[in-house]
């Protein structure tokens, strides 16, 4: 096989079908290189019969920008995006998502990041679910799990339809404000999610997980919500996902959910497992979820139902040495000193840096402000405008971010 750099690449584009095969795209790749053309015409002295030939495959390759490759043959970690220039999506919903995501890709700094919200393309459309909740408890059950309660506790259920936007956006809003956590994930030494093992603690929503698994990541999503739980219970919720076409070639990424308290049940630590390269953390270890400085409703606190040692602990044993945690928490405007207390707006780490020390933690980042770029997103996201376009909130004043990123030590 010929070989050719990247920047022989770089201004070649080629249109391929979304359904195209593997070997499809093999085929094209071989053929859209202005060298292998060369490399005929100097071999075989061009008729013109093979010149038209040559200039038909290239021609065909004009629509699309081609990864660069590394010598395995997969996208290397600085492989471009592909071309923003595709077919509408197929439903409201997921045109949603493609055009956030555009609207995102000023902010997305990395290859990685680029290419998680390039994965949009190839979200798949969900068809209406069925879930039942008990509007006093507010617990959520699925078909199955409804049909294995007491006839008692089945009528005291009401049914509730949630379609494609609950799917993908849930009570918690969009899946691509994972953006910015992951750009500080790229920054501190994930260039690729191919292959990785990346855990969610707190997931909200599948649309994310679906992404990362689509570039080649192993995901797993912790929730002790019922409703994620009842929402996600189909069998193609979970296990091997499909690749998006152009950004990876590898094996399937997958999807794994655990839906409980985490690291309190044993059977939820059996099913998360270890060995992760990262663990995000967005909008659930917050300081005034986890250690309120005052009492708070029960249903605002988050009971880890484990001592901070112990969850710590599991933490390190979880990572694989040189792995990463990120706490990444937005939150609205700080009451003042003498208001009433919002455990939302405490968005402090929980845990101190001699607590993440003492468990064998390396902080990088402790309680780092990052508002400006979490502004910049929220506007892309349009979170200042409602649906009518008309400004309701001013994200100046209104929208703060904070982070923590801390790492278990390299051996």
């Amino acid at each position: 096989m010929l070989e050719f750099t990247t920047a022989e690449l770089n201004g070649l584009r080629i249109s391929t079908p979304a359904n195209v095969t593997m070997s499809a795209l093999r085929f094209i790749d071989a053929h859209c290189m202005p060298r292998i053309a060369i490399h005929i015409c100097r071999t075989f002295s061009c008729t013109g019969l093979l010149v038209a030939v040559v200039m038909i495959l290239m021609a065909g390759c004009a629509n699309r920008r081609l990864p660069s490759l590394s010598p395995g043959g997969r996208p290397s970690s600085d492989a471009t995006s592909p071309a923003t220039s595709r077919e509408p999506a197929a439903t409201s919903v997921l045109q949603r998502l493609v055009d956030e995501a555009a609207a995102l890709q000023a902010f997305a700094k990395s290859p990685l990041t680029r290419k998680f919200l390039d994965a949009t393309h190839a979200l798949p459309s969900i068809s209406p679910r069925t879930v039942y909740v008990n509007e006093v408890t507010r617990e959520y059950f699925s078909g199955a799990e409804k049909s294995a309660l007491p006839v008692a506790a089945q009528k005291k259920l009401a049914e509730i339809q949630l379609d494609e936007y609950r799917y993908y956006f849930t009570k918690y809003g969009s899946p691509l404000a994972y953006l910015r956590p992951l750009e500080l994930a790229a920054s501190n030494g994930i260039g690729d999610v191919a292959g990785k093992r990346i855990l969610d603690f707190g997931y909200g929503g599948i649309g994310h997980l679906r992404l990362l698994a689509s570039l080649g990541a192993d995901v797993t999503g912790i929730d002790a919500d019922s409703y994620l739980r009842a929402l996600y219970s189909s069998g193609r919720d979970q296990g091997a996902v499909t690749s998006a076409a152009g950004m990876w070639r590898g094996n399937a990424g997958s999807i794994t959910l655990a839906h409980g308290q985490w690291p309190k049940d044993p059977k939820i630590v059996e099913r998360v497992g270890r060995g992760y390269d990262l663990i995000l953390s967005k909008n659930t270890l917050k300081k005034g979820y986890i250690k309120p400085e005052h009492k708070i409703g029960k249903r605002r606190q988050i009971e880890l139902g484990v001592s901070d040692d112990s969850f710590l602990k599991a933490i390190y044993n979880t990572l694989v040495p040189g792995g990463n945690l990120i706490i990444y928490n937005l939150y609205p405007k700080p009451p003042a000193a003498q208001a009433a207390y919002n455990p939302q707006a405490d968005a402090r780490s929980p845990y101190t840096r001699e607590q993440y020390e003492k468990a064998g933690l390396k902080v990088l980042a402790l309680n780092v402000e990052d508002n400006a770029m979490a502004r910049n997103m929220g506007r892309a996201l349009k979170w200042d405008r409602n649906d009518k376009g008309e400004v309701i909130s001013d994200l100046e004043n209104n929208l703060y971010a904070m982070f923590t990123i801390v790492a278990r030590p390299s051996r």
